[in-house]
């Protein structure tokens, strides 16, 4: 009890703020009966009250006593605490998702989500990695790290709809994460109206978006924690004559991107090489560092800050080389027979004629009309089967159609199903354009009359007719050139004589089922060759997949672009285009099924072409072309392919020239010249430079830093075995019902209500069920084969969440209180203050922008030192009687009846935070600094531009010249609100970079112990052996000798690694599991060899038969069981026999254990015993 003239400025007070002790900063009177006191928390957190005289019964006065009372349970303080860390789980394990997600990603993904993007939050962001680099893997890694930090609930992915389930179902399987695909269904369903506020993951398709403004409306109103757009150069807008063109793609990005706190922008292709258009699509990440357009010519930006961009040829492996293969392409070239030569001739001329017709027709029907025709001679080029179909059932449907009009019916069935006034075969999936080209290809005529109807079909019947005499004849070049390569070729085979897998394109089904049956004849097993195309549904083409990827009876799969998109196949590496696709890129996608992660063979590509033809003879300068570069620039040449513009024309447009014109000397060697024009080293450099775009690398050293750096947080990772420990004994705690199945795998079979409320009060998107059939820790229980799914509890899971946060709720007091625990490990006599401490950067808006917890323990004198990562694990709770003497020995301890936690402050102040504070304040003001600089050159060069423009403008209207698109008036206005713009901008960035430190926190505290302390305030509990009683044996570990033989013991370890010719490093101050750091150079290295080993040392005297080793040191060789080793040193003075023990645990304590005390004996016959060094 106090007084109230007890309480004055500068008093720790408890029973303001609950149990929780308060420091006293202001005090006023009021009367002589109510004070009016200020008081601030162990948060830094100020707060006001009124205390009257009624209340000095709960008030206490802290400054002659113990500011902290130690008197909290032991066991609960070690669950809050764990609670409290794994409230920040990624403080404590920086690659929590990596560890939690069914992937094992490579370095370029790793420095993309851990150095690039999680660095820049709020992030605005390009990620144009080439394609198969793992965007997908990457933006996963991102959305679970933020699920983690609790900074993503609402999350939007907007991508072309051929992906979309793609998206889907990558996320669900390697992340776990459930998102929703908005189907036309879905949003007209939609309970409220409006899907995009009920749905909290979703995916949209890019188009259904960009189309429908009564769908941008609803999309307008609400806001998003993250929208990801995939494929995002197609959300381009182009400058013409000075003037911004915005496309609705565009004005969609614009408006996605004004809506979200994060935006990453997704594309293998972020610059059409005009460097204004780029810059406009860098826009939608910064409207005023690249918005408009430039005033200051079109000289190249600098864009590292907000874009990473690496090209397939410079990835790497954890060890070095190179990630992707090296891949080479053939021609084949093939001579039609005669008889095809006449076919080809006669469908070309026809198809000629088409078109000349088509152009007199107006322009929706041209477009439809031409579609088709190219549609008919690509299935001319393709197969005698497809061609024959194609030219049979356009016979029967004109043959309809003419009948229709006949009786004076008007067919207008022949209407495309797809938009071809601004045709981008990107933008529709291969199962889109293949329905498309069935209806078309059979229906659309160029004749407007029902004599040209007629005509028209008589010229089809005689084309039918000689298809279908070469088609009964077997005669087929193309095929015969197909069987040779198959039964000929060397590569088609492995050093065992067995066949290689091999994948077949081709674009028509007809000739995929043709193709079918002949291989199938030619092996002489049906088995052997499957199929996958457009018509099946998606559970179908999965199946297929990996019938080819893990049949050994399954050699060939012959597919349609179908298998283009979204279809892993690196199990082959050899693949045929037997179709040649007139999209360069689906030439570059259908390659990239083959070449991508996880290949480790040269991939071998066939193109097969025909010189004769008009089509074939500009694929064939085009691949000779392309393999003449490829000799001196390498496999980069296929990644620009998709890129390269013939005189600012597509291969498609290229291609149907030559059809229709092509049997012109003349306009075929203009042909051949604008090929080699396009395809000259100069150009093909260029295209090069602008495909990599920043100069972003990949080289051996940066690998190696993520590799060991990498390798070292997996040592004290938190998932699954602290994550594990934790969850059991919390869950327990609660009230809930978790029982042991399968190995590494549980069963709850009940949830209480208390978690499942509490999940409903925080929790968002999946919700807490009552059980759970099978849940898990390890990511490698949870899809087991023959076993049901198990879900994985990681932080994200809302079970867990819930489960801490009730913790946390129920045990607030017990981290400020403190307890007692006692330190077995420790023979020394001096106690010490263990503290937790946070650390906070915030910037100029006051939003924390980093933050740091540090475990720090202060002795007497005021020495300090880290305490490792989770000291409280390691130890114990006294037991009664000697709880009984630590309160007996506390009484007179005066240095812990000061301010002990301004001890720990200050010591955060001078040795934790500048260093923290530094590094970010450099990085952030760096960034902003750069923005900054971009921002006002941009701004201000518009700004003078529209002045200018308002003062000519108001001159030639004082001269009666009146602009009707543009007054002077509104040219001005726009210099005017470009002049805030700049204001804004600036300002804001000025807050950005205003960074600064926040007073450290003490989170929470408890006292320790040695165990050499309280045996000498209990000597009755003394082992004889300790005291050295007259006629005692000899102690083995007495507090004299044991700091000896560690040191000797150490030492032996660190000169058998050096010895071993590696780079040892002492790090047992640290306190992290382990004692040594060992690097292992890359000579030494094997491919599966780890960069680094982790060595706990246990130095003991000869004679010693057990050895203690601590929990943290336990889960430590558990998380890194192929690097971790337990050195036991026995030492005879100067003498020492070292054995070297991997594997020494097989089971993680339970959370209740603090230490397990080891028969030497024991672990030499379980654990595997790689080194011994040494005699005594």
């Amino acid at each position: 009890m106090a007084q109230l003239e007890q309480i004055t400025v500068g008093s720790n007070v408890t029973g303001l703020a609950g149990r929780e002790p308060v420091t006293i900063v202001a005090v006023k009177w009021y009367g002589t009966s109510v004070l009016e006191v200020t008081f601030k928390n162990g948060k830094g957190e100020l707060g006001h009250q009124l205390v009257y005289r009624d209340d000095e019964s709960a008030i206490n006065i802290l400054d002659s006593n113990l500011p902290w009372s130690f008197d909290a349970d032991s066991d609960l303080l070690r669950l809050a605490s764990e609670a409290y860390r794994i409230n920040l789980a990624y403080i404590f394990d920086p690659y929590l998702a990596v560890h939690t997600s069914s992937i094992e990603p490579l370095p370029h993904q790793i420095s993309a989500v851990y150095q690039e993007m999680l660095a820049r939050l709020p992030l605005r962001y390009i990620l144009a990695d080439d394609p198969g680099a793992g965007k997908t893997i990457m933006t996963g890694l991102f959305l679970k790290e933020l699920i983690i930090r609790g900074d993503l609930k609402r999350c939007l992915i907007v991508s072309p709809g051929s992906l979309a389930e793609q998206w889907q179902d990558e996320l669900y399987r390697k992340f776990n994460l459930r998102f929703e695909i908005l189907t036309n269904d879905r949003i007209e369903s939609a309970v409220s109206g409006n899907v995009f506020t009920e749905a909290n993951y979703a995916i949209a398709r890019l188009d259904k978006l960009a189309r429908n403004e009564q769908i941008q409306e609803k999309l307008r109103v609400t806001d998003w924690d993250l929208i990801v757009c995939d494929e995002a150069h197609k959300m381009s807008a182009t400058i013409w004559g000075g003037e911004v063109k915005y496309t609705k793609r565009f004005q969609l990005g614009r408006l996605l991107s004004g809506i979200t706190r994060h935006f990453l922008l997704l594309t293998a292709t972020p610059h059409n090489g005009k460097e204004e258009d780029f810059q406009l699509f860098m826009s939608l990440i910064d409207p005023d560092r690249f918005g408009g357009a430039s005033r200051s010519g079109a000289q190249a930006v600098d864009v590292s800050d907000v874009m990473r961009r690496l090209v397939k040829e410079e990835l790497l492996k954890f060890d070095g080389r190179p990630l992707f293969p090296e891949r080479i392409a053939y021609t084949v070239n093939y001579d039609l027979s005669p008889k095809e030569a006449e076919l080809y001739t006669a469908v070309t001329n026809y198809v000629q004629e088409e078109f000349n017709r088509a152009d007199q027709l107006n322009s929706e029907r041209k477009n439809t009309v031409g579609f088709a025709l190219t549609i008919l001679q690509r299935r001319l080029a393709s197969s005698p089967e497809a061609i024959y179909q194609s030219l049979h059932r356009r016979v029967e449907r004109l043959e309809r159609r003419l009948a229709e009009e006949e009786l004076g019916k008007r067919a207008d069935d022949y209407r495309a199903s797809i938009d071809l006034d601004d045709f981008d075969e990107d933008d529709f999936s291969s199962e889109e354009l293949e329905t498309a080209e069935e209806a078309l290809v059979d229906k659309a005529s160029a004749a407007s009359t029902i004599a040209e109807l007629r005509a028209e079909i008589a010229t089809l019947k005689t084309l039918e007719n000689i298809a279908n005499e070469i088609r009964m004849s077997g005669e087929d070049r193309k095929w015969e050139e197909l069987s040779s390569l198959l039964q000929d070729n060397s590569s088609m085979f492995g050093a065992d004589g067995l066949r290689e897998k091999l994948i077949i394109f081709t674009e028509h089904r007809d000739t995929l089922r043709y193709l079918t049956d002949k291989i199938r004849s030619l092996l002489g097993a049906d088995e052997a060759v499957v199929n996958i195309h457009g018509g099946m549904l998606r559970d179908e083409r999965r199946k297929v997949e990996e019938l080819f990827k893990q049949d050994k009876g399954v050699r060939i799969l012959i597919a349609t672009d179908a298998a283009g998109e979204g279809i892993n196949l690196q199990r082959a590496h050899l693949m045929v285009n037997y179709d040649l696709p007139w999209n360069p890129n689906r030439l570059e996608q259908r390659f990239g099924r083959i070449h991508r992660i996880g290949q480790t063979e040269v991939c071998h590509l066939w193109n097969l072409v025909s010189r004769e033809t008009r089509e074939g003879m500009v694929f064939q300068r085009l691949f000779e072309k392309l393999e003449q570069e490829r000799e001196s620039l390498g496999g980069k040449v296929f990644d620009i392919l998709g890129k390269v513009s013939f005189n600012n024309r597509s291969l498609r447009e290229l291609l149907i020239e030559a059809i229709r014109y092509g049997n012109d000397p003349e306009v075929r060697d203009r042909l051949n010249q604008i090929v080699d024009n396009s395809m000259n080293r100069a150009e093909l450099e260029t295209l090069l430079q602008e495909h990599a775009l920043t100069d972003d690398i990949m080289d051996v050293h940066k690998v190696t830093a993520i590799r060991e750096d990498m390798e070292r947080m997996e040592a004290h990772k938190l998932q699954p075995h602290f994550i594990e420990a934790f969850f059991l004994e919390a869950f327990g705690s609660l009230g809930g019902k978790i029982k042991p199945r399968e190995k590494g795998r549980y069963e709850i079979t009940h949830v209480p209500f208390a978690v499942r409320n509490r999940d409903m009060q925080i929790g968002f998107g999946e919700p807490v069920l009552s059980r759970y059939e099978r849940v898990c820790f390890d990511k490698v229980y949870s899809a087991v084969p023959g076993l049901t799914l198990a879900t994985i509890i990681c932080p994200g899971h809302p079970l867990l969440e819930a489960t801490i946060d009730l913790v946390r709720e129920r045990h607030v007091d017990v981290l400020k209180r403190g307890s007692v625990f006692v330190d077995e490990n420790d023979d020394s006599l001096e106690p010490r203050l263990l503290f937790y401490i946070e650390d906070a950067i915030q910037d100029g808006t006051k939003r924390v922008i980093s933050k740091n917890v540090h475990f720090v323990e202060i002795k007497e004198d005021g020495s300090a030192s880290g305490a490792g990562y989770a000291p409280y694990l390691d130890y114990s709770a006294p037991k009664e009687e000697e709880l009984a003497a630590v309160r007996s020995f506390l009484a007179d301890q005066d240095w812990l009846k000061k301010d002990v936690e301004d001890i720990a402050r200050s010591y955060a102040i001078a040795n934790i935070i500048p260093a923290h504070f530094s590094e970010v304040r450099s990085r952030k003001e760096r960034m902003a600094e750069k923005t900054a600089k971009a921002v006002k050159e941009r701004l201000t060069a518009e700004i003078r531009y529209w002045d200018y423009r308002a003062a000519d403008l108001k001159q030639k209207e004082a001269a009666g010249k009146v602009n009707a698109r543009l007054n002077s008036q509104r040219a001005q206005q726009r210099a005017e609100e470009l002049e805030g713009r700049l204001h804004k901008s600036m300002a804001e960035l000025e807050l950005e970079k205003r960074i600064s430190a926040m007073p450290p926190v003490i989170v929470g505290g408890a006292l320790v112990i040695p165990r050499g302390l309280l045996l000498t305030l209990m000597p009755d509990a003394m082992p004889d052996t300790m005291k050295g009683a007259k006629g005692a044996a000899p102690s083995i570990f007495t507090l004299g000798d044991k700091k000896a033989v560690e040191l000797v013991a150490m030492q032996a370890v660190m000169d058998v690694e050096s010895a071993l010719g590696f780079t040892p490093k002492d790090v047992s101050a640290a306190k992290c599991g382990y004692d040594v750091e060992s690097h292992i150079p890359v000579a030494l290295r094997t491919e599966s060899t780890a960069s680094l080993r982790f060595i706990e040392v246990k130095g003991r005297a000869k004679g010693a038969t057990t050895v203690i080793v601590t929990k943290n040191e336990i889960l430590t060789a558990l998380n890194k069981p192929e690097e971790f080793i337990l050195a036991l040193v026995e030492v005879d003075g100067s003498n020492t026999k070292t054995t070297y023990l991997k594997k020494p645990f097989t089971n993680a304590p339970d959370f209740s254990s603090r230490y397990v005390v080891h028969d030497i004996a024991d672990l030499l016959e379980t654990a595997e015993v790689v080194l011994t060094r040494g005699e005594i």
